[in-house]
């Protein structure tokens, strides 16, 4: 019997998606960081992680 290999290429559109949201969240880290500075990027990192839980 022959066998066909089928290839599924849903899975690589994904794994290209989620990298490419990652990029994007760490594009605005990254410039809320140059804009705020260190001291009130932390505090705000960690009142939204306070408010959530």
């Amino acid at each position: 019997m022959t066998e066909i290999a089928t290839s599924d290429r849903s899975m690589p559109r994904a794994a290209l998606a989620v990298a490419g949201l990652f990029g994007v969240l760490l594009a605005i880290a990254v410039a809320l960081w140059g804009y705020y500075g260190t001291a009130v990027f932390t505090e705000m990192i960690l009142a939204g992680l306070a408010a959530c839980f």
